[in-house]
């Protein structure tokens, strides 16, 4: 065996060692030496349609495997995956960013090379904004250890880094020594004590202590903690959208997903009328808590997160997240009786109406009551997302949406990095016509990967989540036949759906049919909307200043 290390072959044998089986994105002429590397290692790559489809498949491939990667090429590449980059890091999605450069020797004199734009560096600085590690692997010396570096950091905080390599420096042998070992992060002892005392003795003396477990549970790998807590203290538990199925949603305890007021009444009663709110990883994002419709009583509660723990007024830091979820699991607590909780009610079939135009509370009621323990549920942002809310699901981390940041077209590219992940799920996609547009592109790559997602397009002519707000002709886009969309691919089932009986056979077939996708094409009336966006919009259009 050849015991020659390279700097190309050091990155992916150390992304190998941290559990990457794929690396996803689209060759160019400075990149190309590392796609040959990679073509030769033991990851697989997967090279789509654009770049945009890549970086929202490897994020969603870090959300189930802990860790994803991307390769392209300088700038033309490079800049198209800095939205996907950015939603990785406002979501905590720990991505490797790998792009291909000019190489040292090329960048002499500052020639007028294809794809740059300003400097030579410009990209590296615009990641530089967008990541938590970057580098240039400029150099054999320091190669490994910088590349340790990089991907320590990206494991530590579960957000992207960039690490950019000049072509002619792929295959430049390097010596790596032996790296350093990993140490844990410790929380500070004291701290973490006095924090965990403050903790137990106001839980202990709530009357009606409610816990908010936040996307960060599911970052660092925190959802067993959080079971063993609610096994011993009985305290019911809600999630938001952007952490929904942080546990699995048929929990008794669970309370199911709080979001201001654009959630179920009796949930967000049930938690604002909390003598003791116990908030685990949560984003206190504008989306998250009903575009600020909440009336939580941050003086009344304890608030943990990857940066900080407060409670009450009091703040720690120097405490981690692991450290203090586990003490907590493990504490004194006093267990709760059981008492009346408004858990989610059950999902129940609607019974089809033959040539009833289906409707969007149809759909959905219709979609939960399909979904079996294998389906993972990728929701785009718009109706497709708070439509889906209430939507109770199986398995625990099996609803994914990009519920902070919010960019429209991550579901279909999404799907292809969730299935490849973990083969064993079956995908189904909830996108808007105006998102599918954006992306759908990357159904083409399904298919040769053959993978078998179920895409539910909401086709109501337009970006719907707008129109409430500020209506006009902007919010219109061409109509496709995305039914008739296999006959191009040459693989797939298509459905055209308007009608409840057409949703109930379509839904069989696509059941059936595991071969390759299905796209279902449902009809919706644009004014017709779920009814958590009817509420979300109308406060918005306040805000905009807009009436309908």
């Amino acid at each position: 065996m050849n015991n020659v290390h390279t700097i190309s072959s050091y990155l992916i044998n150390k992304l190998y060692a941290h559990g990457v089986r794929h690396i996803f994105g689209v060759p160019g002429d400075y990149a190309l030496g590392i796609y040959k590397e990679l073509e030769n290692s033991r990851l697989e790559v997967i090279n789509t349609c654009d770049e945009q489809g890549a970086g929202f498949a490897a994020d969603a491939y870090a959300r189930i495997s802990g860790l994803g990667a991307i390769c392209i090429t300088y700038c033309v590449g490079g800049l198209k995956v800095a939205n996907t980059t950015a939603q990785a890091f406002a979501e905590k999605s720990p991505v490797v960013v790998i792009s291909g450069a000019p190489g040292i020797n090329e960048r002499r004199k500052n020639p007028l090379l294809h794809h740059k734009v300003r400097d030579f560096d410009t990209q590296l600085k615009v990641f530089e904004q967008l990541t938590v590690a970057t580098t240039v692997l400029d150099d054999p010396q320091t190669a490994c250890s910088e590349i340790d570096r990089v991907l320590g950091a990206a494991l530590r905080y579960k957000r992207p880094v960039y690490i950019e390599v000049p072509r002619d420096m792929i295959s430049v042998p390097v010596n790596p020594s032996r790296p350093p070992p990993e140490t844990a992060r410790m929380s500070d002892g004291n701290t973490l004590q006095e924090a965990l005392h403050e903790t137990i003795d106001i839980i202990n003396a709530a009357d009606k202590p409610v816990i908010i477990a936040g996307v960060e549970l599911h970052r660092f790998g925190l959802q067993e903690m959080l079971l063993r807590f609610l096994d011993k203290s009985n305290i019911p538990v809600a999630s938001t959208i952007l952490s929904k199925s942080v546990i699995v949603e048929t929990h008794p305890q669970y309370l199911g997903v709080y979001e201001g007021a654009m959630g179920r009444e009796e949930v967000r009663e049930y938690v604002e009328s909390s003598d003791c709110l116990i908030l685990l990883g949560v984003f206190l994002s504008d989306v998250n808590l009903g575009i600020f419709t909440d009336h939580l009583d941050l003086g009344k509660s304890i608030y943990v997160t990857s940066e900080k723990i407060s409670i009450h007024y009091h703040t720690y830091e120097d405490v981690e997240i692991e450290d203090f979820v586990r003490a907590l699991a493990e504490a004194d607590i006093r267990r709760r009786e059981d008492s009346d909780i408004p858990n989610p009610p059950p999902p129940q079939s609607p019974d089809p109406v033959t040539g009833n135009q289906v409707t969007v509370r149809y759909l959905f009621q219709r979609l939960n009551s399909f979904l079996g323990d294998d389906t993972v549920v990728i929701a785009d942002p718009g109706d497709a997302m708070f439509a889906a809310v209430d939507m109770t699901i199986h398995g625990a981390a099996e609803f994914i949406s990009p519920a902070y940041y919010t960019s429209l077209g991550f579901a279909v590219p999404a799907s292809l990095g969730i299935q490849l992940a973990k083969p064993a799920l079956r995908p189904l996609v909830l996108v808007g016509d105006g998102a599918f547009q954006m992306t759908g592109m990357e159904l083409s790559t399904i298919v040769r990967f053959h993978l078998n997602p179920i895409i539910v397009v909401l086709n109501n002519q337009g970006y719907g989540t707008e129109r409430p707000m500020v209506d006009g002709r902007f919010n219109d886009i061409h109509l496709w036949n995305y039914s008739r969309i296999p006959e191009i691919l040459g693989a797939g089932k298509g459905f055209d759906i308007r009608t409840e009986d057409q949703l109930e056979n379509a839904l069989q077939e696509a059941q059936k049919h595991t071969d390759s996708f299905c796209i279902l094409d449902v009809h919706l009336d644009p004014n017709d909307r779920s009814l958590a966006l009817e509420r979300l919009t109308t406060t918005l259009s306040k805000r905009i200043g807009h009436n309908n």
